[in-house]
């Protein structure tokens, strides 16, 4: 009786670890939104990412970053940072067609700032 005791007390710890981590990997799924709604980060044109063409893209993002005096890295980096962040938090919902965009602004910015593609 005392081995029965033990497995049954094994699965419920192992019940218990696994009902702790759920809400902990639901909350984490929304960080980038808390990161959109709280960041500090430099200024950028409104819906910039879902309306504009790549050169438009570029450009918003190189004034933005060139005047933000709230940034950690140069001003390309800023830039390109706040380009793939919004790129990754699209992940898969994000059009084939826009991320041809962005791929295409990620160019286009390099250019801007006299980076080699």
């Amino acid at each position: 009786m005392a081995a029965a005791a033990k497995t049954s007390g094994k699965r419920n710890t192992s019940r218990q670890k696994h009902a702790r981590a759920k809400p902990a990997a639901t909350g984490s799924k929304r960080w980038s939104h808390h990161v959109m709604e709280t960041s500090d980060a430099m200024d950028i044109k409104k819906d910039i990412f879902k309306e504009g063409n790549a050169q438009e893209i570029a450009d918003s993002l190189k004034k933005s970053s060139t005047r933000s005096n709230r940034r950690k890295g140069t001003p390309f980096q800023s830039a390109m940072s706040m380009l793939n962040f919004y790129i990754n938090r699209a992940g898969r919902n994000l059009p084939k067609s826009r991320r041809t965009v962005l791929d295409n602004a990620k160019k286009r910015l390099r250019e801007a700032f006299g980076r080699k593609p």
